[in-house]
């Protein structure tokens, strides 16, 4: 009989959330464009199910462009009313404005001599930060960290960077471990 894997409670009773939790929750991720795309599809789950995004990100991936924030920051009027209508995506007027103005913040950034990556993971303290947590009530909503990183954002004009949505990017793009410690990603991304 073959030896069934544990995971985190959240990912075991769907096959996308599997292979997400299995492939790419957790793992530090460096660069700057996966980055800020991850910012954005976080600030798009606020108030949804993660799984919703998951399910629409080859949608938002079309709709903006491959999160290129070059071409992001240059949408205006019209393409707001084309992503309104943009059954693939989350049409909230309020997150896909933010997602515009996010995507100028970040070339801000950049033109001040600010890599996104690493801004982010110096904040972090350069690398993975290592939780023990054996139950999923044990895992925190944000944490001072995501409190600093999310000030820090908004401080640059970031939108939909709260310090939950914060704390959620920061889980899964790995700057936090997260893996609960039964499961079978915990040890790997160590």
């Amino acid at each position: 009989m073959a030896k069934s894997i544990e995971r985190c409670p959240w990912a075991e009773n769907d096959p996308l959330m599997q292979s997400y939790h299995d492939n790419e929750w957790g793992v530090a991720v460096r660069d700057n464009r996966a980055l800020w795309e991850m910012l954005i599809l976080e600030g798009f789950q606020a108030g949804l199910s993660w799984i919703t995004i998951l399910r629409r990100r080859e949608g938002f991936r079309t709709a903006f462009k491959g999160f290129d924030a070059e071409i992001v920051a240059k949408f205006g009027q019209k393409d707001i009313a084309r992503l309104l209508k943009d059954e693939g995506i989350i049409r909230s007027r309020a997150k896909i404005e933010a997602t515009i103005g996010n995507a100028r913040a970040y070339l801000a950034m950049a033109d001040n001599g600010e890599e996104f990556s690493e801004f982010i993971w110096t904040m972090a303290g350069g690398k993975p930060i290592q939780s023990k947590l054996s139950k999923g009530s044990d895992v925190p909503a944000k944490t001072a960290l995501s409190e600093a990183i999310s000030a820090s954002l908004k401080k640059r004009g970031f939108k939909f960077v709260g310090p939950v949505i914060t704390y959620a990017w920061m889980q899964a793009v790995g700057i936090v471990n997260d893996h609960l410690v039964g499961c079978f990603r915990h040890a790997k991304l160590r």
